[in-house]
């Protein structure tokens, strides 16, 4: 069967993911004018939380910031390759506390200073897109996802499609004893 490639129509989410990207981009070009070299803008945010409350587990940190595991573990070997940060053994042997290194916490004013001027600029550009100001919409999506969620929407579009030799979910296999 030979189907269309959707992936060359542009969707909705692409201009969303290309506009974070951009301006993810213009804060690192902010960061190197300014002589900050090695730091990555998504550093920021957890630097500035370490910073404020002390060591934390990854899972605590990840809890704190609002995001997985995986990407708080992904964006600390970063930090730590930079020097940003260093580990150390946590209360029991599953775990490590993160804590910031000198260099890290010298540039914590720095990236508080940047913080709070984007958040400032976002806010005017926010100001400046009405009647729909993006942190509207995205408050508006946000509470859509909860009332029902992304995985809800796309598996009522997806029907019973399936990846090849993928058994059937659960709901559809046959109980015990029955054949």
């Amino acid at each position: 069967m030979e189907s269309s490639d959707p992936t060359r129509v542009e969707g909705r989410l692409q201009p969303l993911r290309r506009l974070l990207a951009a301006m993810e981009a213009e804060i690192e070009q902010i960061y190197e004018a300014r002589g900050l070299r090695g730091v990555r803008p998504r550093y920021a945010y957890p630097l500035i939380r370490l910073a404020h409350t002390g060591p934390l587990t990854i899972r605590e940190l990840a809890e704190s910031l609002g995001q997985t595991h995986s990407a708080v573990s992904q964006t600390l070997a970063g930090m730590r390759r930079e020097g940003l940060i260093s580990s150390e053994p946590g209360a029991d042997a599953r775990t490590r506390r993160i804590t910031v290194t000198e260099h890290g916490r010298s540039l914590v004013p720095f990236l508080e200073t940047e913080w709070r001027a984007t958040e400032a600029a976002v806010a005017e550009l926010d100001d400046e897109v009405m009647p729909t100001a993006l942190s509207v919409a995205v408050t508006a999506t946000e509470a859509a996802l909860q009332r029902r969620s992304l995985t809800q929407r796309i598996s009522e579009r997806m029907g019973d499609a399936r990846p090849p030799d993928a058994p059937p979910p659960p709901a559809q296999r046959e109980p015990p004893g029955r054949a």
